[in-house]
């Protein structure tokens, strides 16, 4: 899982976002579109993951967290 998130972190935001919309869409059958795509854009950002840039003792590191792993990755 952490490989893949890796390679993958900067797809997933996109993928997320269309996975929301079609569930609003077909599952919920929400009708404005504005509303629609807002819900999904919010959910889809809350739950992406996160790199941010920290300094250690080595020298700066990017770390990507996100809400399902319990641990940071180590993008170096």
């Amino acid at each position: 899982m952490e490989n893949l998130l890796k390679k993958s972190h900067r797809i997933i935001y996109p993928i997320l976002t269309v996975f929301f919309l079609l569930i609003l869409d077909k599952i919920f059958h929400l009708e404005p579109n504005w509303l629609r795509i807002a819900l999904a854009i919010a959910l889809g950002y809350s739950l992406s993951p996160r790199k941010k840039i920290i300094q250690t003792q080595t020298g700066n590191r990017k770390q990507l967290t996100w809400i399902f792993l319990k641990k940071p990755i180590f993008l170096d």
